[in-house]
């Protein structure tokens, strides 16, 4: 997906309409500078507005995503490769936050490790070595909430039994059993208790 196209051609339709940035920012509830990134192919607009979005440019959301008016005898065509896109995009950005869970966490966990290390088995005052004991579990265990909430957010779990993909809420994936970020977990849709995996994307 081309975001300079794309924010382009956002610009054309805006001052098709007659809007000013300020203008088409107060009415989509988001700042000025959004609409700025947007427009200079910096960031595209979040799924959750794109539809309100199109509406006050005038256009669908096929057209958006290709940066341009789309003929009707290569809608459907046209429809098909930005739905593989948005795909695309949804993928990597999933996997992204994974790679940033591990990056948070590893490093955090080894920090409160050596800390703990260093309160056992240096010589210091007892008030300093209950304050970094504490210090270091207060630590590990808000990085590994931290860490839960975004393997949570990024992509689905797949039920062994049925393989129905679907996000379960925060405690379910935290107070679950697991092994990496394969969790012990009740389908919504079998019923069935299994060791459900992590997966990037929806089945079509």
């Amino acid at each position: 997906m081309d975001q300079i196209k794309v924010g382009k051609f956002i610009a054309l339709c805006r001052k098709e309409q007659g809007m000013t940035q300020s203008a088409l920012a107060e009415k989509l509830g988001i700042s000025d500078r959004a609409v700025s990134k947007w427009e200079t192919g910096k960031s595209m607009p979040d799924s959750g507005i794109m539809l309100e979005l199109c509406d006050y440019l005038k256009i669908n959301v096929n057209e958006l995503l290709s940066g341009e008016k789309i003929m009707a005898k290569s809608y459907d065509k046209r429809a098909e490769e930005n739905l593989l896109a948005m795909k695309r995009e949804l993928e990597e950005k999933n996997r992204q936050m994974l790679r940033t869970e591990y990056l948070i966490t590893f490093p955090a966990v080894l920090a409160g490790l050596v800390l703990v290390f260093v309160a056992c088995y240096v010589s210091m005052p007892m008030w300093l070595r209950i304050a970094l004991l504490a210090f270091a579990l207060v630590m590990i265990f808000a990085v590994a909430f931290i860490a839960v909430g975004i393997e949570q957010k990024a992509g689905y779990y797949e039920c062994r039994n049925c393989g129905h993909r679907y996000v379960p809420t925060y405690w379910q994936v935290n107070l679950a059993p697991h092994f990496g970020r394969t969790r012990y977990m009740k389908c919504p849709k079998c019923g069935k208790r299994t060791r459900q995996r992590k997966v990037l994307t929806r089945k079509d």
